[in-house]
């Protein structure tokens, strides 16, 4: 024994002073202040704010005879909670976790509590002898200045674990997920010492954390305002008219980049319910059904049959599979298709016209021809499911946002002629996003190009340098012949003149300002009609949709004609 007590004391007794003194050094990583996301002028959509967040150290309430229980009783009442839900909030995360658990290090203080009201957070300060090893401090949170504006598009934050160190929020919907690796920044970390009962000693060493970089975005905080009001009121107008009008969207983009300008969704929500942790309540809120399901983003992942502004896709693969282009055509009150007549919106007759006029008045009856013609000469015939696929229909746009819909073009041959018909104008098996539909007539607008749309712009670093630049990749081509685009276009521009939308566009300075568009009033079983308006100028594409809003020149067009009205700056009469 006293050589044992020899060789452990003098002869290795540096090598276990070296061992003990590593087994009390612990690294505890330190969060970065995540970056801002501003819109194209720099002006904030999401920033940060300090505001009073409580934390339990875990160390302390362990020293306690009763390991902490009444400290947390009493921290509970104070704050409103049960006592089991701090405690749950301070729970280490083990080789399987139970959520919620603390992922973090058990050496440094634990949030259980963000956004506290300032007057609960001095009563922790104030009587630290009833709350010891409760901390109340400053600490940043995310801040919404805009309050509920763009919340689709800018998502939300939540406790991840597998986050660096296991302690900050992480996105989880909209930009705060697509950028969450350059606005996390990169944490920092320390080396502390502890005893054997855990308590911190002194601090070896410190890295500072870096700060996340800025989201520079496309967004035009004007533009989307008035996208966002627009919509509301479009929906409170056509459920003044004994309409649903239970949801919507609508898109602004730029035609010639692809990139995103406005991007808006009805039902909406105020994203700030998610800073200091989302309540059950609304959380349940923001998912039920039958509350609209505010959560989810219309813009990208509503999926609605488009109606006639398809009848674009059906003129272009009806004169790819050859039609004449400036051909003259009868368009009834009704066409046979089979044993069934399929009829024009309230029976309207327009006699013998051309394919221009067929668009401006939304004539059915020649497409439901074009497309019963081409089932009988060839059953097998998928030229507009084809041509449809070409526009960018039936695939992810690509958007840099997560959770987006594909939509929905049919494969295969129809079944029967019916079928058909009702694919050339928008009806029956076929569903797209209002993205989709926005990005189509942007390639109507600039010549044919389908770009991948982007809402960021570049990334900026805390020192001002831009460390990255987003540009909208180019996907593809409409394999539509110039002089076809050109007539399209023709065509549609008569629609907020003359046509089904001219009187939602009437004293709108259409010869300075020149709009063209397409109306669709897309019929849904058991459900009212969608209304749709898609339009373009020279330089933005402008897309609305309403759920359940009735006809598309009497709900969506109104609505658009607001944003083009912002977009170029003009008085709302």
């Amino acid at each position: 024994m006293l050589g044992r007590l020899w060789q452990v004391q003098l002869l290795d007794g540096d090598r276990y002073t070296r061992a003990a003194s590593a087994d009390h050094v612990r690294h505890v990583v330190v969060p970065a202040v995540r970056g801002r996301i501003v819109d194209d002028r720099g002006r904030p959509l999401v920033r940060n704010r300090t505001a009073m967040t409580v934390s339990v150290d875990r160390n302390v309430l362990a020293g306690r005879p009763d390991g902490g229980r009444e400290v947390l009783g009493r921290l509970a009442a104070l704050l409103g909670v049960s006592r089991s839900e701090i405690g749950d909030r301070i729970r280490l995360c083990g080789e399987r976790p139970v959520t919620p658990c603390w992922a973090g290090s058990p050496y440094q203080p634990i949030p259980v509590a963000e956004a506290v009201d300032e007057r609960l957070a001095l009563q922790v300060v104030e009587r630290s002898a009833e709350f010891p090893g409760v901390i109340a401090e400053l600490r940043p949170v995310r801040d919404y200045p805009h309050g509920d504006l763009a919340a689709h598009l800018l998502g939300y934050l939540a406790p991840d674990g597998r986050s660096p160190g296991g302690t900050a929020p992480v996105g989880r919907d909209g930009l705060e997920a697509a950028y969450e690796a350059e606005l996390r920044g990169t944490p920092g970390s320390r080396r502390i010492v502890v005893d054997s009962g855990g308590r911190v000693l002194r601090t070896l060493h410190e890295q500072p954390a870096v700060p996340g970089a800025t989201l520079v975005t496309s967004i035009d905080t004007g533009i989307q305002r008035a996208a966002e009001r627009a919509l509301k009121r479009a929906a409170a107008g056509a459920r003044a008219r004994g309409l649903a009008a239970d949801s919507g969207a609508a898109v602004v983009l730029e035609a010639r980049t692809g990139r995103v300008v406005a991007l808006a969704g009805l039902p909406g929500y105020d994203p700030s319910v998610w800073v200091g942790g989302i309540d059950p309540g609304d959380y349940a809120r923001l998912t039920r059904e039958d509350r609209g399901s505010p959560l989810l983003s219309r813009a990208i992942q509503g999926q609605w049959a488009p109606g006639s502004t398809w009848k674009v896709v059906s003129t272009a693969a009806a004169v790819g599979a050859g039609y004449p282009l400036r051909g003259a055509y009868d368009c009834p009150g009704s066409y046979r298709v089979g044993d069934r007549d399929f009829r024009n919106y309230r029976g309207a007759d327009h006699g013998r016209i051309d394919l221009h006029r067929a668009l401006a008045v939304s004539c059915d009856t020649i497409f439901y021809r074009f497309a019963d013609e081409l089932w009988r000469d060839d059953p097998r015939d998928h030229s507009m499911q084809r041509m449809a696929r070409a526009f960018g229909f039936g695939r992810e746009t690509g958007v840099d946002l997560p959770g987006e819909a594909a939509g929905w073009v049919p494969g295969g041959p129809w079944a029967r002629p019916g079928d058909a018909a009702n694919f050339a104008i928008g009806q029956g098996d076929v569903l797209v996003t209002p993205l989709q539909m926005a990005r189509a007539y942007a390639a109507l607008a600039n010549g044919g190009t389908l770009f991948s749309p982007r809402v960021g712009k570049r990334i900026v670093g805390a020192d001002g340098r831009v460390l990255r630049e987003v540009t909208p990749p180019v996907v593809g081509r409409l394999p539509v012949g110039r002089t076809t685009l050109a007539y399209i276009r023709r065509a549609l521009a008569e629609v907020p003149k003359s046509g089904t939308a001219s009187a939602a566009f009437a004293g709108f300075p259409l010869d300075k300002r020149p709009i063209a568009g397409k109306t669709g009033t897309a019929e849904v079983f058991g459900r009212q009609d969608t209304s749709w308006f898609a339009s373009f100028d020279d330089r933005y594409a402008v897309v609305v949709v309403v759920s359940q809003g009735g006809n598309g020149g009497d709900t969506a067009a109104p609505a658009a004609r607001e944003i083009w009205s912002a977009i170029h700056r003009l008085e709302r009469r």
